[in-house]
């Protein structure tokens, strides 16, 4: 891809650590073919895509049709069976939402894609408001929530506080991590929470696949979050993980983008025969791992 703009870190960017070691290198297999290499941090344990492209110059790789969170319309069977499932999920995430607060209250959605989840949420009883950096999806957000969808978190009054916040598959596309946690984290009530999901390098999926898992999604994903990191999120900012949940059908989903990444080739039929083997294997084997699903939820409050 031409024009690719680089910055490399020297230390980490979760515990700010120099302590890092370069592993494995990824290709980009969705949009640019280019390989970017994984970093392993040996002391809070994070794998972070560096060098990587910055905050100015990442935004034409997310340039491509399959990227569904950005889109309300499904062009092709994949695309349709990930917004049947999420049309799903939306309405589970809606009732666990008010089960950690029954009397509903504010709710922000970091990275709101196309606002499916803050509509819903709306629907019932919610006062919602979102962060949505692309341009597309953030139109079509406010084209449903007018005037409560912001490009950035910044455009949020500094007294704006909410009960819960969510970021749904959005923490590892974060360049400014550390700052971005703490005005995330200025913004929740003192008895709030922060939902965060995120996929996970360790899962059977991501062993499986190898170099074609498609949770690596480098350079999109900026980081990948293992147990380890995750509880160093809590330490760092003063957090108490309450909850740790598993995300059945991303095993099913991130199986069928990796099978298509491993065997281009391979029949319609067979791919995703081959991904709901692989799926449910994950999730069968993250049962009997205390929880290493292919992504997890992680319920944080202050502590």
């Amino acid at each position: 891809m031409e024009d690719k703009i680089l910055e490399k870190l020297t230390k980490c960017p979760l515990c700010k650590s120099g302590l890092f070691l370069t592993g494995q290198e990824i290709k980009d297999l969705a949009v640019s073919q280019e390989k970017f290499s994984i970093c392993n941090c040996t002391n809070c344990g994070l794998k972070f895509t560096n060098p990587r492209p910055s905050a100015e110059s990442i935004g034409k790789y997310y340039d491509f049709p399959e990227y569904f969170s950005h889109d309300d319309k499904a062009t092709n069977l994949t695309q349709f069976i990930y917004q049947s499932v999420r049309k799903y999920t939306i309405n589970q995430k809606v009732k666990f939402l008010t089960s950690l607060k029954p009397q509903k209250g504010k709710f922000l959605d970091y990275g709101c894609g196309t606002a499916e989840l803050l509509s819903k949420a709306s629907d019932s009883g919610w006062k919602v408001t979102g962060i949505e950096p692309n341009e597309k999806a953030r139109s079509l957000a406010n084209s449903k929530l007018e005037g409560k969808i912001h490009a950035t978190i910044d455009k949020l009054p500094k007294t704006a506080s909410f009960d819960i916040i969510t970021l749904y598959h959005v923490l590892e596309h974060i360049h400014s991590l550390r700052k971005t946690l703490k005005l995330i984290i200025n913004h929740l009530k003192s008895d709030g929470y922060i939902i965060i999901a995120v996929p996970n390098p360790e899962s059977y999926d991501a062993v499986k696949y190898g170099e074609f898992w498609a949770g690596w999604d480098v350079p999109r994903h900026l980081y990948h979050f293992n147990a380890k990191s995750i509880e160093q999120i809590g330490d760092i900012f003063d957090l108490q993980l309450v909850q740790e949940l598993p995300m059945y059908f991303d095993s099913y989903y991130v199986s069928l983008l990796s099978e298509g990444y491993a065997d281009p080739n391979q029949s319609l039929v067979k791919k995703y025969w081959k991904a709901i083997v692989a799926g449910k294997k994950s999730n069968q084997e993250a049962a009997k791992r205390a929880g290493n699903y292919s992504s997890n939820l992680f319920i944080f409050k202050k502590k």
